[in-house]
């Protein structure tokens, strides 16, 4: 029992030292200052607001409540411990053990201090090289991050927009990804993806190289986390395409955003109103806007100027190899894993841990 009540004591400390890292109690008022507004009579009669604040006081207390938790799980354990009934040794060692997992896998978050580490994620694919086959491997890395959400506690993705290849696969496609910390993780995976197997789109069956686009962008919901002038904005509207024949295709709501110092064109189609689908462009151009900061280093968005890194050849931040032999293996961090189709079913974990511990 003496080991039991020095491993438990030692913990403690550990998720102390952690609650203090993470300003607990700061996000313990901010929450309670969110249940506050969220309680006011006339909370829902802005209903966009209400939306964004009830978003922000979920976060929270995601963030918080496994730590609160732990740290009674912890304080339990000392409590029994300290009585030193031997029958109850097994039972604690078990509970001890357990703790121990979950602080690890909470201590993992410990590692995000970025400006945008916590914010969601807007996730963009685009086809790059490579015809038919590289809009079939968009698909794949669609699937791919899907999966991977589906694996996380507590995240959620939606497809925003999706354009479908002529013959198999997709164009391009916008997924919001919401959860904790997940630009801290997904941040590792913007880049180019190159994939090289044998063609299922060729007569011959020949090696194929395919590459795709990923841009992990930080979801900027308020405005005012990255101001953009109306002067530097060009907005025009469209006619939407797509099936059915409604009125999302039938009126003049789709939206082009350009941003004119850099370049930047966001267009969305996807809702039947104009106002919902300028509210979303100018969403993912602040993201845009915000990555691109990240990336030059640039505090004036009026200094920046547009990316363009080419989904093609020597650009790629991970190889897939399917064919003569199996790896998938990270340009940047040179951590590599065999089994390529378990990473296409969403285990891309061990490449998010190597690239923050680079």
């Amino acid at each position: 029992m003496e080991e039991i009540k020095k491993q438990s004591a030692q913990l403690g400390r550990d998720i102390a030292a952690a609650l203090a890292k993470l300003d607990i109690v700061g996000l313990e008022e901010r929450s309670a200052e969110l249940a506050r507004q969220i309680a006011e009579p006339d909370f829902w009669a802005d209903n966009v607001r209400a939306q964004e604040v009830s978003r922000q006081h979920a976060a929270l207390q995601q963030q918080i409540t496994p730590w609160r938790s732990l740290e009674r799980q912890v304080a339990d354990i000392s409590e029994f411990a300290a009585l030193g009934d031997t029958t109850m040794k097994d039972e604690l060692q078990s509970q001890l053990a357990e703790a121990t997992a979950t602080f690890e896998r909470l201590s993992f978050d410990l590692q995000f201090s970025g400006p945008y580490d916590n914010h969601n994620v807007i996730l963009r694919l685009y086809a790059g090289a490579g015809g038919t086959d590289a809009q079939d491997w968009a698909e794949m890395l669609q699937r791919m991050y899907l999966r991977w959400v589906d694996a996380q506690p507590g995240y959620k993705a939606e497809i925003v927009e999706q354009s479908a290849g002529e013959e198999a696969g997709i164009k391009s496609a916008t997924i919001a990804v919401t959860g904790p910390f997940a630009y801290g993780k997904l941040k590792s995976e913007h880049g180019v993806h190159r994939l090289v197997r044998l063609s299922p789109f060729n007569a011959d069956n020949l090696r194929q190289t395919s590459f795709a686009m990923v841009e992990v962008l930080p979801q900027i919901d308020e405005p005012k986390e990255l101001e953009i002038s109306d002067d530097d904005l060009r907005i025009d509207v469209f006619r939407a395409g797509g099936h059915g024949g409604q009125s999302v295709n039938t009126t003049d709501s789709a939206v082009r955003i350009t941003h004119l110092p850099t370049n930047i064109v966001v267009s969305i189609q996807n809702e039947r109103s104009q106002l919902q689908n300028k509210e979303t462009a100018m969403k993912i151009l602040r993201s845009k806007l915000a990555q691109l900061q990240l990336e030059q280093h640039k505090k004036r968005i009026d200094e920046l100027r547009g990316p363009s890194q080419s989904a093609e050849w020597g650009n790629q931040i991970r190889n897939y190899v399917m064919h003569p032999y199996t790896l998938v293996k990270d340009t940047r961090t040179k951590h590599e894993e065999r089994d390529v189709q378990t990473v296409l079913d969403g285990a891309i974990d061990p490449f998010i841990a190597a690239y923050l511990q680079r």
